[in-house]
């Protein structure tokens, strides 16, 4: 229930009253009235009690006794009501102590944005969606700002003690190279995406001990997102550890200036490390934000007909 209008105190500072319109606050305000009893002016009836500075007292006893005093009947016996048993945090307070005019909550009904599909990923810079696997997640806990996925869970580096994920894939646009030929930014990339990956870390450890060679097992056109594009896939083999597999793709971005996107994917060999299946299971599922039927992959339209 909304109080009527009055005057009320002042949620904001407790030693003044507040007019209270019977909806919002206003700006206006003054000092609390001295208490007074007496008839009421022009009427021969029982006078009617105002107890300002009393408020306090009732507020506390409101409280306590979950009623809020309204006023006199004729008899002069208070009348009080119940708050409604369904009142929640948002209902207005008691007649004695309005509602402060604090934001609403959010509703909680408000949908949730596109890209926490829990079956996609998306990269807004570049306008496109990635798919999300079964066993993969959107990245947590991970230093570098462009990667879109990971395999779920950690596991202990097999050299320098840092923790280790079996897979992941990054995204980013190539932005400071004026090559424009994906087989040749695919090629360029292909080694410090290895490097990356096996080699150093951020911080400079050896989380598998470096490369000690590396092989390539695949390369070729490749249609991306409806686009033609290139990758290179190595076979890495680390000091330790089993090694991996490392690709670097890239393809025309279909947004703006239509800038290469790059595209790594970072897979662990050994049987704990994902099935290199996914990695062209990503590849064709890569969407025009926006597009559902624009896909790709290799063998798909503009790839290797072999």
């Amino acid at each position: 229930m909304t109080p009527p209008p009055g005057w009320y105190r002042d949620p904001s500072a407790p030693h003044l009253e507040r007019w209270w319109d019977g909806t919002a606050w206003t700006e206006h305000r003054r000092p609390p009235e001295p208490v007074g009893y007496g008839p009421a002016a022009g009427t021969g009836g029982r006078g009617k009690a105002v107890a300002v500075t009393g408020a306090a007292a009732v507020l506390v006893a409101s409280i306590v006794t979950g009623v809020f005093v309204l006023g006199e009947d004729d008899g002069g016996t208070p009348r009080t009501q119940t708050p409604p048993a369904t009142a929640t945090a948002t209902d207005p307070s008691p007649v004695n102590d309005p509602p402060s005019p604090s934001p609403p909550s959010p509703s909680p009904t408000a949908s949730a944005p596109a890209a926490d599909d829990p079956a996609v990923v998306e990269d807004q810079l570049n306008g496109v969606t990635f798919p999300l696997p079964d066993g993969w997640v959107r990245p947590k806990y991970v230093a570098e700002d462009d990667v879109m996925m990971t395999t779920d869970g950690t596991y202990d580096c097999p050299a320098d003690g840092s923790v280790c994920r079996h897979g992941l894939v990054v995204s980013r646009t190539v932005t400071a190279n004026a090559e424009s030929s994906p087989k040749v930014l695919a090629q360029q990339d292909i080694e410090d995406a290895a490097d990356d990956a096996y080699d150093r870390d951020l911080i400079g450890n050896k989380p598998f001990g470096g490369i000690e060679s590396h092989e390539e097992v695949a390369s070729g056109p490749v249609a991306v997102a409806g686009r033609a594009g290139y990758y290179v896939r190595w076979r890495v083999t680390t000091a330790k550890g089993p090694g991996g597999y490392v690709q670097s793709m890239v393809f025309p971005s279909t947004v703006g200036t239509e800038s290469p996107i790059l595209v790594r994917y970072v897979f662990d060999a050994g049987e704990d490390g994902p099935p290199l299946a996914v990695m062209d299971e990503i590849t064709k599922g890569i969407r025009p934000v926006g597009d559902a039927d624009t896909g790709g992959g290799v063998g798909s339209g503009l790839g290797p007909t072999d």
